[in-house]
């Protein structure tokens, strides 16, 4: 939302004040808070006329600063409110100087000017991050008397804006209009299901704006010099946040709003789908499973999508009977043959459903200002939409829930979420506005701790489309309807790196598109690419997605890159609980990994699988693509092939290949199991490492699937000796790849050479481990 014409001239209609200087000012032990009118005073005449801004300063941990902005404070509350952690009894370091007041909150710290001019400066270990000046902040009276608060904060020569959710224009967001406000509309556009106030930058510090409602964002738009924020009302709230380097950043903010639970295992296998309007029925998904099985595809989920319940009934939570008559036993017979099952639900309620007279009656739905309840028939006849902040509601629903859980289901599409109204009454008096993104935080908050209620703690997983902040905490999520088009491919993984950087830690997308059809071609290449996700599903409109459909290579292809997934695991659970433990997604943009490498700044066709491997999905179909890789020597870990790094790429690829590269200096776990994910990834695991530097010490750990550590190596090189430590070992076998390395002497192991390395097998009495 724009306010201004240019340097010098207001919008027509707009009156904007600032605060022009620090006129006075309170300090207690944990906050500041500061009164700064909007004209400099100079004589008592001047106090008779405001406005007047009240700004708190406070921080709720170390490294994260807390601004509070009032213009009229005499507003109502208005719910609902994100969910933020505070550390109980924190105080940061105030200090009040003669020309400044500082604030310090760890190694991140807040100046304000008490001398002359309105200025705010921020900055991290005395590195300077960014400021608020003179005529930055201000308070809009718009024509029609609607108030705004806008804030905004400089911009430094080179600055590059990243997340603000899932968005599919460009990944950078320097130059773009973003207004928070969650909608259906695909991915082809400005829109996004998954709206989150919360930006990074390569200089190494977070902004989250605290409102869950609509907030506008004019990034070095409306100023090219600065990230501009404004919301509707009398009241704006932000944090800064800080940290030693974007990743860090990231920790501190999903400490702030939560961080990703650890799904199962098993969810990070292979998913298959009935598609959405395809003709299916038992027959067709017993077909489309036993195919799976007869071709030795390893299958390890399958959803049904929206007409497991009759047409035109959506939800009431039964199957449909004509189509799946005994939809137990049919359950019982997957699970038999190792299946886990997902259902498709969502949050509204036909009139045709028999739960909708039951809500009716018990209040459990959004309502007009009159009473009445809210309906449309947008999507299914006369439907209402479920009140989640109504908790009998919510009760009510879970229960419906676990009844399904009961029969067997294992977990829940959770989908829409974004076509909430705005002229509706909520139960608890909620604000509608900020409800309409709110929303999808409830939905899904519900559905994830009824799962975890059935089915305990740990085995928990959803596949949500929508999301606000804080609905990390509640994985996986997917990007939505994309196309069946190499285009909407690479704009889905843009809108995946940008929610990665919101601290989503899980995601997932419709691997060869959701609308139309596939070409072989483009499915093999989306196969590649979606089993090198966190989470790997095959789903259509109106298509179904099973291989031989496409081509016999096609195939093939989902063979060989699902047992790579199933082996890699790992080395990929490692970085789930990573995603778990500090807030480091598993899918990571480049700049995450590299910031100080100027060429990653605005990659966003190929990214890093964790820490270690970097991913550059194919998006043409002659098989080119053109990627860059940091400095150091990499290697192709399906080829062998070492590449020198600090310079751009081009390949050529066949459908069983694309650039999978491990970084130099690394060590990737490999399982002994390729046929599922969830097995013990400590047993006969293989521990690759690639080209350790000299004097460099690497360490490598693989955890279990409950996310325990089983077993921890470190490497260390001194010239031609290279040594391998065991710090932690549960005794199951174990051994060492050494990619292109000649062994001449060991001591403690075995060795086998094959035509590119050398396997090493370790006794198992084996502690330090010698290698020439």
């Amino acid at each position: 939302m724009k306010f201004t014409e240019g340097f010098w001239r207001v919008k027509k209609g707009i009156k904007l004040y600032h605060p022009a200087h620090v006129y006075d000012y309170e300090i207690t032990k944990d906050s500041i808070t500061v009164y700064a009118p909007a004209q400099f005073i100079t004589s008592r005449g001047q106090t008779l006329q405001g406005p007047v801004f009240t700004l708190r300063f406070s921080s709720p941990f170390d490294n994260v600063i807390r601004v509070q902005i009032w213009h009229y404070k005499g507003q109502k509350d208005k719910k609902p409110y994100f969910e933020f952690y505070k550390e109980e009894g924190y105080c940061p370091l105030i200090e009040d100087f003669s020309d400044n007041i500082v604030i310090t909150s760890g190694k991140l710290k807040a100046t304000i000017n008490k001398k002359g001019e309105w200025g705010v400066t921020y900055y991290y270990e005395d590195k300077y991050l960014t400021k608020n000046s003179y005529k930055y902040l201000g308070y809009a009276i718009m024509p029609d008397n609607t108030a705004y608060m806008r804030e905004q904060l400089s911009l430094s020569v080179g600055e590059c804006v990243y997340g603000l959710g899932e968005r599919f224009t460009s990944f950078v967001k320097n130059g773009q209009t973003v207004d928070i406000w969650n909608e259906d509309g695909g991915t082809i556009s400005e829109k996004a299901y998954k709206n989150i106030p919360f930006y990074i930058t390569n200089r190494g510090y977070g902004v989250f704006v605290n409102d869950p409602g609509r907030v506008s964002f004019e990034v070095a738009s409306e100023n090219v010099e600065r990230v501009q924020f404004s919301v509707e009302g009398e009241y704006l709230e932000y944090f800064i946040i800080g940290g030693s380097n974007m990743k860090n950043v990231l920790e501190n903010y999903t400490k702030l709003t939560g961080r990703p639970q650890l799904p199962p295992a098993w969810s990070f296998g292979l998913w298959l789908t009935t598609s959405f309007i395809t003709n299916y029925d038992e027959k067709t998904v017993t077909s489309f499973i036993d195919g799976m099985i007869e071709r030795d595809i390893p299958l390890h989920v399958f959803h049904f999508d929206c007409f497991w319940m009759k047409d035109m009934h959506w939800v009431d939570f039964e199957w449909d009977k004509e189509v799946f008559p005994e939809p137990f036993k049919m359950l019982n017979g997957l699970k038999e043959k190792g299946i886990k099952i997902c259902v498709w639900i969502n949050p509204y309620v036909s009139q045709l459903s028999k739960l909708f007279d039951e809500g009716k009656e018990k209040g459990y739905f959004l309502k007009k200002p009159d009473g009445d309840i809210w309906q449309t028939d947008d999507w299914q006849p006369g439907m209402a939409i479920v009140d989640f902040t109504n908790p009998e509601a919510c009760k009510w629903y879970s229960k419906k829930l676990k009844e399904l859980i009961k029969m067997g289901v294992d977990c829940f599409k959770t989908d829409f979420g974004e076509r909430i109204p705005t002229d509706v009454v909520y139960f608890d008096g909620s604000d509608p506005e900020k409800m309409h993104n709110y929303y999808t935080y409830l939905y899904n908050k519900t559905v994830y701790e009824t799962l975890e209620e059935a089915l305990g703690k740990g085995n928990a997983v959803v596949f949500a489309r929508s999301a606000t902040a804080g609905n990390q905490k509640f994985p996986v999520h997917w990007g939505g309807d994309c196309l069946a088009s190499y285009e909407s491919m690479a704009e889905t993984l843009r809108g995946g790196l940008s929610l990665s950087l919101c601290g989503f830690g899980f995601w997932s997308h419709d691997i060869a598109g959701f609308e139309s059809t596939a070409t072989p071609d483009l499915y093999k290449r989306w196969v590649a690419f979606g089993l090198l996700s966190s989470h790997s599903r095959l789903h259509g409109n109106s298509a179904y997605k099973v291989p031989w459909l496409y081509d016999e290579e096609a195939v093939d292809v989902l063979r060989f890159f699902t047992k790579l997934k199933c082996r890699l695991m790992p080395y990929i659970f490692s970085a789930a609980v990573q995603a778990t433990e500090r807030g480091i997604p598993v899918l990571r943009p480049m700049v995450l990994e590299f910031p100080d490498d100027l060429a990653c700044l605005y990659l966003d066709r190929q990214y890093m699988l964790g820490d270690s491997l970097l991913v550059a999905p194919v998006f043409s179909e002659d098989g080119y693509v053109e990627y860059y890789v940091p400095e150091g020597i990499w290697t192709n870990i399906l080829t062998g092939e070492k590449i020198e790094g600090g310079k751009w790429r081009k390949e050529k690829h066949g459908y069983f290949s694309l650039p999978l590269l491990a970084r130099p200096n690394t060590i990737i776990p490999m399982g002994s199991v390729d046929t599922k994910p969830d097995y013990d990834y400590a047993d006969n695991v293989v521990f690759n490492i690639y080209h350790i530097d000299n004097g460099k010490t690497v360490k490598s750990q693989v955890r279990n699937i409950e996310g325990k550590a089983e077993v921890e190596i470190e490497v260390r090189r001194y010239g031609d000796v290279i040594y391998v430590t065991k710090i932690k070992d549960t005794k199951k076998p174990w051994s060492l790849y050494f990619d292109s390395l000649k062994i001449e002497a060991l001591s403690g192991a075995s060795v086998e050479v094959d035509r590119k390395g050398s396997r090493v097998n370790v006794y198992a009495d084996t502690t330090v481990l010698k290698v020439i």
